[in-house]
């Protein structure tokens, strides 16, 4: 009779510890989930910034082969005086 009580203690104990395990995991799932739609929404962000930036790179190269005249004056050599 106390084998079965005993027996059957154990057997609960380790269905509350399975539980335990399957709430934890699931947890964690929905962690991970919400982690990656987050990911994904900085990512898709970013992505839409840099076609943005090249873009404007790309725009602003046309304008520099329209007008050669606007050079930094780092890039120009010293002036010739004579």
């Amino acid at each position: 009779m106390y084998v079965i009580f005993v027996l059957a203690i154990i057997v609960i104990a380790a269905l509350f510890f399975l539980l335990d395990r399957g709430l934890k995991a699931v947890q964690r799932g929905r962690r991970w989930r919400t982690a990656a739609e987050r990911l994904d929404a900085v990512a898709k962000e970013a992505e839409e910034r840099h076609r943005e930036a090249k873009a404007e790179h790309e725009v602003s190269s046309a304008l520099t082969s329209v007008l050669p005249a606007i050079i930094p004056e780092k890039d120009r050599g010293p002036r010739k005086v004579a």
